[in-house]
């Protein structure tokens, strides 16, 4: 789209912020209306690890690690019982391995010891265990319980803000409030 026939507002144009909203929408639904998440896995739980491991590195390394992982701890009581020594080696390859190493095992831990193995599905429980972020926690939300939740990384932040979207938003957390009051009653019949 040229600027000055776009939808979101071209030179000298007044666009209001609901019509940037439909805007957005009707190309989304038009041109990706099944968003789905990249990362391969069979249950929450695989979800949630994969997510945890997928900060700064690409869906794809996850993807070619996670199998082997996966294999050799399938569940959050087998990685709960797992040490550093022997969690790393399966992860090595992806960005920050140490410190997510720690978070796995500090997560898996959480979720036997308090969740009787199983993930939970509210963002407020979710944040609690290590390596979850609110991103982390919308992506788990939004993917297995169909939440409608929206994972705002830089990206998202600074995009939204660029087209329009978010007016004021100085944190992650202010932009996602502000894009799911808006998108939330155009996605939810």
């Amino acid at each position: 789209m040229h600027a000055c026939n776009s939808p979101l507002g071209g030179k000298g144009a007044t666009v209001t912020q609901k019509a940037r909203y439909q805007a957005v929408t009707e190309y989304f639904l038009a041109h990706s209306p099944n968003a789905e998440t990249e990362l391969v896995y069979d249950n929450p739980f695989q979800l949630l690890v994969a997510v945890i491991l997928s900060a700064q590195c690409t869906d794809k390394r996850i993807n070619l690690t996670t199998p082997a992982l996966f294999a050799q701890f399938p569940t959050p009581q087998a990685m709960a019982a797992a040490n550093f020594d022997s969690l790393f080696p399966y992860i090595k390859s992806i960005s920050y391995p140490n410190n997510k190493t720690k978070h796995l095992l500090g997560m898996a831990q959480m979720l036997v010891q308090q969740f009787n193995g199983d993930v939970p599905l509210t963002v407020e429980e979710l944040v609690k265990l290590p390596g979850v972020g609110r991103k982390t926690a919308n992506v788990i939300t939004s993917v297995i319980d169909n939440q409608p939740n929206m994972a705002v990384d830089t990206h998202v932040f600074r995009v939204s803000a660029r087209l329009g979207l978010t007016k004021k938003a100085t944190t992650p957390l202010a932009a996602e409030k502000q894009l799911i009051k808006h998108f939330a009653p155009m996605l939810i019949p």
